[in-house]
């Protein structure tokens, strides 16, 4: 394959394979033969784009290819199967009728079957990041502090349970949503979390993931303009907004005191403003809310030494009490060292960094070793940024740990 062609192919796969997917699956009733049927498709698009070029609609493409294959291998293998051929030829004979029903909800139907509640939670979020998003087994593994094995079987007898429990394949109805709604939240959430600080690779970002986790985002909201749908569309924007001041020009992690804020995208940061505003106007705030305001009030602020960071502890305060968790009390405890000074903070988060849930979480070793060196306790700070350097796959943190490490004396 020319080097031009293969350079597009892999692109509309980043770009196109998870829409593809969920569209197939709704299509084809089966996660396995839907995930056969992708990566067929793709070969065949390998085959035929460098001869015929690349069609006007690359998903509309795919999607029909990845179908016809799936239809065609069923055939085949009825020889052995005949269940498969009565299977095979209604497949076929839904093409004929096909309702041309809009492709872009499938990754929302998508992830509402994955976020089912007859799917324990964690496999629920564990399926969903994985078909929904392209995670790997080892990414999701890091989201959850757990381990990619862990992962591979909670993902193994979830499929297997949708299957068996012929689980349907649509967006919930109105009087469903709210019972299903925390875990799709959660997923939207690890989704753009993903994008907006990836946990492995060389860039910083994945703005397609971040992209995507807001559109869906919009969609919930458009469905269920609940107060914490709000919040996360609310926190992912202003989260968003100052995507291009986190990294140099060479790729290199920004913290957010040394931003250029006038960086920061303001339509997206007045738009995730606004609807904190809604949200504290309707009195009902959950985390995603809480969280959302302590975005604002970073946005509100024209620099890290006029932030109001009282404002923002007594919103972690709150936040503590609404969704306990230790990454709650490690954000709280670094609040307070720019509130109070590094020996507070320090204080809180010595402990912290010896919890379970936080020994393999970078972020946690860091912010100890950040605090140590501005107490100029040198060697402390050494060996919680060596910690720290172990556990994160990420490049650009990987050079920022590295980076502080040669700066210590």
């Amino acid at each position: 394959m020319d080097d031009p062609v293969r350079v597009q192919l892999e692109a509309v796969y980043r770009r196109e394979s998870r829409h593809v997917l969920a569209t197939l699956i709704r299509l084809l009733g089966d996660f396995e033969l839907a995930e056969e049927a992708l990566h067929d498709a793709f070969r065949a698009a390998a085959e035929q784009w460098p001869v015929g070029g690349i069609p006007e609609h690359p998903r509309a493409w795919l999607v029909s290819a990845g179908r016809f294959k799936a239809i065609d291998g069923l055939r085949r293998r009825a020889r052995f199967d005949a269940s498969l051929a009565q299977i095979a030829e209604q497949l076929y004979r839904d093409i004929e009728r096909d309702d041309d029903e809009e492709l872009e909800d499938d990754r929302l139907r998508l992830i509402f079957t994955c976020c089912h509640p007859a799917l324990p939670a964690d496999a629920q979020i564990a399926l969903t990041l994985r078909e929904v998003c392209d995670l790997t087994t080892e990414e999701i593994a890091r989201a959850f502090l757990t381990t990619a094995p862990t992962v591979a079987q909670r993902i193994v007898r979830a499929k297997a349970k949708i299957r068996q429990a012929r689980i349907p394949y649509r967006v919930p109805s109105r009087e469903e949503l709210p019972e299903r709604l925390d875990i799709v939240l959660h997923v939207v959430y690890l989704v753009f979390n993903e994008g907006y600080a990836a946990s492995s690779g060389e860039s910083l970002t994945r703005l397609e993931l971040s992209a995507e986790a807001i559109r869906l985002g919009r969609l919930l909201v458009e469905l269920l303009p609940d107060p914490e749908t709000l919040g996360l569309l609310a926190l992912m924007l202003l989260h968003e907004s100052r995507r291009t001041a986190r990294a140099t020009a060479d790729g290199d992690l920004v913290l957010l005191e040394e931003q250029d804020r006038g960086l920061w995208d303001r339509a997206l940061m007045e738009e995730g403003r606004a609807l904190v505003q809604r949200i504290w106007s309707a009195r009902r705030f959950g985390p995603y809310g809480l969280q959302a305001s302590i975005a604002a009030v970073h946005a509100a602020a024209p620099s890290a030494d006029r932030t109001d960071w009282s404002h923002i502890v007594a919103l972690y305060d709150l936040l503590q009490r609404a969704d306990p968790s230790p990454v709650v009390q490690l954000n709280r405890a670094a609040a307070i060292a720019m509130r109070d000074g590094p020996e507070a903070g320090l204080a809180l988060i010595e402990p912290l960094v010896q919890n379970d849930d936080l020994q393999r979480y970078a972020p946690a070793h860091s912010a100890h070793a950040e605090l140590c060196r501005r107490l100029s306790r040198h060697d402390e700070a050494r060996l919680s940024y060596r910690r720290a350097l172990d556990l994160t796959q990420q490049e650009a943190q990987r050079r920022f740990l590295e980076r502080r490490l040669r700066e210590l004396p």
